[in-house]
């Protein structure tokens, strides 16, 4: 019955992975008790010897009956027998919980109907691990179900599984197959004795702990590689030492960065029942401003995503300007305003800064760098929360004339790009909403129109659902969602109208407080960008704004046509502003940067070049295993010391003293042996090393007082002291070369010796399972069949089945010795 508990403990290692997806424990609670059901269940049926298939029948049963009175008890008859009404009442959980998880990101609250869903998707990995550890005696195969629970996180997480869950997880899977083993060599049958010369003895079963132990080094060897090698070698990009290793793609100077799902983080945001403060900024111009996290320019029909990034040395924040804004050209007015934003230290872990579109200088604190194709700014290694940054940003400000003459680049080809499969109405429909516009700007105009006050759509939190049918659900049905499903509607049919598109996600501008803006949790936005050559890229609002919609949401100005007599000029002193504005060309920043050239020559497919920062967490590498060398010979001097300090001790110092000699003479190479006393292995030290009479005479009182503290009757009144231990040792180190000595410092075998004797320890946590098997009663013992658990015959008058004179006798007096002998048969083995 060891197995069934096994085959649940590695269930449940397994199980701790998913701690990253919940808020709070309760949903953990839930999933260890549903696997623990589905152990006492096979660790039953296999204590009563049922047939394999009794298990995988009757778990599913205990399975529901747990599920019931965990989540329906009201319903259920005495609270744990399932009825009708409590299995209506576990399905409408389930609805809520696929619901609920359409709504939030990660980390998801503990709802009754989430916690439903995860506690029967881990009874599910539990009894399929059961069937095949267990019934099919399939141990290995078992890893696919733990392995599809410990992908879960993966998937869905951005940042990757920590190690110690990791770890946790392979060494259940390695106690599995270890248990496993045991088990099968437990099945190769017992000793059958034929003969013996007297005596009750047990049958005699294989010696598997050695077998044992050869198996969990190297489970343990396999794990801890798994988890040191991938932190110590390079990623495929240039990845400095100990980096986040390879993720998607993104270049940067510590590694890759994980990507988290920023629309579902965003429909998370808009339906947190509290408005906490994200952030708060003040502007040189005093006026809200969009601020932008990421730009998607991938769409698949299901989602938008974003290109992976690079980030070169030299595409440093603090290298000076950033990089220059795609598309806009060196005629069209800009407005400048400089800005200062101070993040929520409670901010979740963000890896990308927050900033107006286009941001032309960030003067932030850390290793920040900046996508040259997107302008996104991002750290491999910084987190956003509690950082207080400035930055300058030159907004377009084009003309109409600008914009109506503006047209599609060939190189925009990406932003057109969409996916096969999309339903041919949507795109019709895009026509339709375009058609008499002669310039991509006039379609533009009129899709945000359409959106926003022709075409019938309502603002509501409650999306109309994901997947591959959400567009054409929302614009040809429903007409209702929130700001994902209006900035995404819009990008794709302003792709499909031959307009480069892409989808920002961020921050409105906030509402004005005490001076500042504050932008809070329900100020979370997507809205689309579209692309005009000579312009750049351009925000759009089509969702609706004020008490019916986006609250803060607003319209651009130059989204709004004007009279061509009311039409500012397109020269460059058309976008005079206040005074508290200063208006500049795209192409001459106010602080022109020499490398600027340089950069522009070089492409934007680069990644990230290791830089300074590289030296230093090389530095702090070479740091870490340093400490890892010299830990031993710490641990060691440690050890000794306190042996010093017991010194003093009538009862202990003797010991400690005895204590200390082995020791030294394990680190010398010169251990005494198996069974040796005291008296003994002084007199051979004292042979075998010419120890001077000083060092002579104190191991002679080592030896002596540890004699009298074994067997005189009462302890000695004195012993050795710290200067005979001194001697001692300063004796038997000039007997050993130089490097020796070295290796005895750095790595002593007595310490090395007890980090090995802990680790076995430690490893046989699964064997020690050994005593949860009940002891079988005398009686039930002595019904016991031949060859199971039944003893020897001594206590049955000493004859074997067939009789006194029957092929398993008790040998006669005149027997010789040889035939006296027990003789064994292993029937299975030779």
């Amino acid at each position: 019955m060891k197995l069934p508990i096994t085959a649940g403990l590695a269930t449940a290692a397994v199980t701790i992975t998913l701690y990253p997806l919940f808020e709070g424990g309760a949903w953990f609670w839930s999933c260890m008790g549903v696997i623990l059901v589905v152990a006492a269940t096979g660790a039953v049926a296999s204590r009563l010897g049922a047939r394999p298939w009794v298990a995988p029948a009757v778990a599913p049963v205990a399975v529901l009956v747990y599920l019931t009175a965990a989540f329906t008890a009201e319903e259920a008859f005495l609270r744990v027998i399932p009825t009708l009404d409590s299995l209506a009442g576990l399905a409408a959980l389930v609805g809520e919980g696929f619901d609920d998880i359409q709504q939030y990101a990660a980390p998801v609250p503990a709802n009754p109907g989430i916690t439903l869903l995860t506690t029967t998707g881990v009874a599910l990995i539990a009894l399929l691990v059961d069937l095949f550890a267990v019934r099919l005696r399939r141990a290995a195969l078992a890893g696919l179900p733990m392995l599809a629970l410990f992908t879960v996180p993966a998937a869905v997480l951005p940042e990757p599984i920590g190690w110690p869950a990791f770890v946790v997880a392979a060494f259940g899977y390695i106690g599995l197959l270890v248990a496993d083993g045991r088990e099968r060599l437990k099945g190769w049958g017992r000793a059958v004795v034929v003969r013996r010369s007297g005596g009750p003895a047990s049958g005699v079963t294989p010696d598997t702990e050695r077998l044992a132990l050869s198996g969990k080094r190297v489970g343990v060897t396999a794990i801890v590689l798994a988890v040191l090698v991938p932190a110590i070698l390079p990623a495929l990009s240039p990845d400095p030492l100990f980096g986040f290793g390879v993720g998607n793609g993104l270049g940067g100077s510590g590694g890759n960065i994980g990507i988290p799902d920023a629309i579902a983080k965003l429909g998370g945001q808009l339906r947190q029942d509290s408005n906490a403060t994200v952030l708060t900024y003040s502007s040189s111009d005093d006026k809200p401003h969009y601020l932008r996290i990421y730009a998607l320019d991938v769409f698949d029909g299901a989602k938008w995503t974003f290109s992976p990034l690079r980030g070169r040395p030299e595409d440093r924040v603090s290298e000076g300007p950033l990089p220059p804004v795609p598309g806009l050209g060196p005629g069209v007015p800009v407005k400048r305003a400089t800005m200062r934003v101070t993040i929520s230290e409670d901010l979740d872990r963000l890896h990308f800064l927050p900033l107006p579109y286009p941001a032309r200088q960030v003067d932030a604190d850390g290793d920040w760098r900046a996508d040259r194709g997107s302008l996104m700014v991002f750290s491999t290694r910084d987190e956003v929360a509690g950082l207080d940054y400035q930055v300058v940003t030159d907004e377009p400000d084009p003309g109409l004339g600008a914009l109506r003459s503006a047209v599609a680049r060939p190189d925009s080809e990406p932003f057109l790009r969409l996916p096969d499969g999309l339903d041919p109405r949507v795109n019709a429909l895009a026509r339709r909403v375009t058609a008499g516009a002669d310039t991509p700007y006039e379609k533009a105009v009129r899709l945000q129109e359409w959106f926003t006050r022709k075409g019938g759509f309502t603002y509501s939190l409650r999306a109309s659902g994901s997947g591959a049918e959400a567009l054409s659900r929302f614009v040809l049905r429903n007409r209702t969602g929130y700001c994902e499903q209006f900035a995404g509607a819009m990008a794709a049919m302003a792709r499909m109208a031959g307009i480069p598109a892409r989808v920002s996600i961020g921050y409105t501008g906030g509402s004005k407080i005490d001076g500042r803006w504050t932008v809070r949790t329900h100020d979370a936005h997507a809205w689309p960008e579209l692309y005009f050559d000579g312009v750049g890229w351009l925000r759009f609002e089509p969702t609706p704004a004020g008490v019916g919609g986006q609250g803060s949401a607003q319209v651009p100005e130059y989204t709004r046509p004007v009279a061509p007599e009311a039409e500012p000029s397109a020269g460059p002193s058309a976008g005079q502003s206040d005074d508290d504005e200063e208006t500049t060309g795209a192409g001459g920043p106010s602080r022109p940067n020499p490398r600027q050239l340089d950069r522009e020559s070089q492409g934007t497919a680069v990644a990230a070049e290791p830089g300074t920062p590289t030296s230093v967490k090389a530095g702090l590498g070479v740091a870490g295993a340093l400490v890892l060398l010299l830990l031993p010979g710490a641990a060691r001097l440690l050890v000794r010391r306190g042996r010093v300090r017991r010194l003093a001790r009538p009862s202990g110092g003797p010991h400690a003293a005895w204590a200390e000699l082995r020791d030294t003479l394990t680190d010398f190479g010169m251990a005494g042996e198996p069974g040796e006393t005291p008296r003994a292995l002084g007199r051979r030290i004292a042979e075998r090393y010419a120890l001077d009479p000083r060092a002579a005479e104190s191991l002679a009182r080592v030896v002596t007082a540890e004699e009298r503290l074994r067997y005189a009757p009462a302890p000695p009144a004195s012993g050795p002291v710290a200067a005979d231990l001194h001697r001692i040792r300063r004796g038997l180190a000039a007997h050993l070369s130089r490097w020796r000595r070295l290796g005895t410092a750095l790595a002593p075998a007595s310490t090395l010796l007890r980090v090995r004797a802990f680790g076995e320890g430690a490893l046989d946590v699964f064997d020690r399972m050994e005593n949860l098997t009940p002891r079988l009663s005398r009686a039930r013992l002595s019904r016991a069949p031949l060859g199971g658990t039944r003893r020897s015959g001594a206590r049955e008058g000493g004859t074997r089945p067939g009789g006194p004179d029957g092929p398993f006798r008790r040998p006669a007096a005149g027997d010789d010795a040889g035939a006296a002998r027990e003789r064994t048969l292993t029937g299975t083995r030779r």
